[in-house]
């Protein structure tokens, strides 16, 4: 079971805890990395894209040229998809990208990705996290621990972290319920009060 200092935002250690090895220190099965990135990005996908076929295109309702007698080949209509300005071809229409993914598999991806930034030492706990809603005291805490963008994970919004941490590159802020394994991989350092711990494994736990 891995143990892990806690500190307070001054970087000065304020005890230690023992995280659930089940979520935090579980086999790290990168495959399912791709799989499940793939099946976020998928669902983030709006599918709006739009072309028009050639029933769709305004005009073409006359013969261009008359069918005999001209030497060029017959035509019926000027939106025929081999004409300027004519339909697409089994062009792109709207539909949905998203695809289904087991419950269990989105489960153990999260805990293969918790437990590979444990792994690196790159997972840090925090017994509290407040903050006055100023950019500098949250700039001030990545200063202290040398964060070069942050993945902060608190139990419940608070939008005095969220308005703090917003205008700073590569930071950003979730609740327990948002945690996923794209924004994981997409940091490099990721912090957790106690509270989200408890979140967290209340969430994955058995």
């Amino acid at each position: 079971m891995p143990t892990i200092d806690v500190y307070n935002t001054s970087r000065e250690k304020v005890g230690d805890l023992s995280l659930d090895d089940a979520i935090f220190g579980a086999e790290v099965k990168e495959h399912l990395f791709y799989t499940m990135v793939r099946y976020q990005m998928a669902k983030r996908r709006q599918g709006t894209h739009k072309v028009k076929g050639r029933a769709e295109v305004s005009g073409g309702g006359r013969k261009p040229f008359r069918q005999k007698g001209t030497g060029r080949a017959r035509q019926g209509t000027t939106r025929a998809p081999h004409m300027r300005g004519g339909g697409v071809v089994f062009g792109p229409t709207p539909r949905d990208h998203s695809h289904k993914l087991p419950k269990k598999v989105r489960a153990a991806a999260l805990r293969s990705a918790l437990s590979r930034r444990v792994e690196e030492d790159s997972f840090t706990i925090f017994d509290a996290f407040e903050t006055d809603g100023k950019t500098k005291s949250f700039a001030g805490v990545l200063s202290t621990f040398e964060f070069d963008g942050l993945l902060l994970i608190l139990s419940e919004k608070d939008e005095n972290v969220l308005r703090s941490a917003r205008n700073i590159p590569g930071v950003k802020v979730l609740p327990v319920a948002g945690l996923n394994v794209y924004d994981i991989l997409d940091h490099k350092n990721v912090a957790a009060t106690k509270d989200a711990i408890a979140g967290i494994t209340a969430r994955l736990g058995s």
